[in-house]
């Protein structure tokens, strides 16, 4: 019987050497990963490998219930595939072990405060990303042009108004609407 192992973390500030090390702790076998994947995201390689590397009898262990699912229904759809396949799910640091009925119970009570906590965490990501808009910062991915690379547009364009969009696109390495979007972005800052 096997005890395979998941991790995940949702974005490259994070590593998954510590979970990784409890799942070598735990005694797994074999350790699938998601590397930057989020918390909502519904196609996960690596959960989806290990839960299909799992045979009748063997062990899933994760480091946290947060780490492997993104909601109370994701949750007990796993555990009704657990179930079915007499497979004992493990949680280390919330110290589940479905092998006992009062494993079981916390299983289920601990992820609808699973999905809680994401919950949570997602209304003060929001609430601080708002905040950060309404003090004018950018939210995002970084533009493509410089402020000053849009200001070098502008004066290219009133000095050579025969200039094409397609040249000056080709000329920075963007594509044509990086350009006309970001002079649109400068010109309503402005007005």
């Amino acid at each position: 019987m096997a005890v395979i192992g998941y991790a995940r973390v949702s974005s490259d500030e994070q590593h998954l050497d510590l979970q990784i090390d409890a799942l070598q702790k735990a005694g797994c076998d074999e350790i699938f990963t998601d590397d930057g994947i989020s918390a909502v995201a519904k196609h996960r390689p690596g959960l989806e490998a290990a839960l299909d590397t799992l045979n009748d009898g063997d062990s899933f262990v994760i480091w946290k219930l947060d780490r492997a699912f993104r909601s109370m229904r994701h949750a007990l759809d796993i555990w009704d595939f657990l179930k079915a396949k007499n497979i004992i799910f493990v949680s280390v640091t919330e110290q589940i072990d479905t092998g006992t009925a009062h494993g079981k119970c916390q299983y289920q009570i601990r992820a609808v405060f699973a999905e809680y906590e994401l919950n949570l965490n997602s209304e003060r990501t929001k609430a601080g990303m708002l905040a950060a808009k309404l003090r004018g910062k950018h939210i995002g991915r970084k533009y493509a042009l410089s402020d000053e690379q849009i200001a070098e547009i502008r004066d290219v364009l009133r000095r050579k108004p025969d200039t094409t969009i397609v040249s000056l696109a080709k000329a920075y390495g963007v594509c044509t609407h990086t350009i006309t979007r970001s002079l649109k972005r400068k010109a309503s800052k402005r007005s």
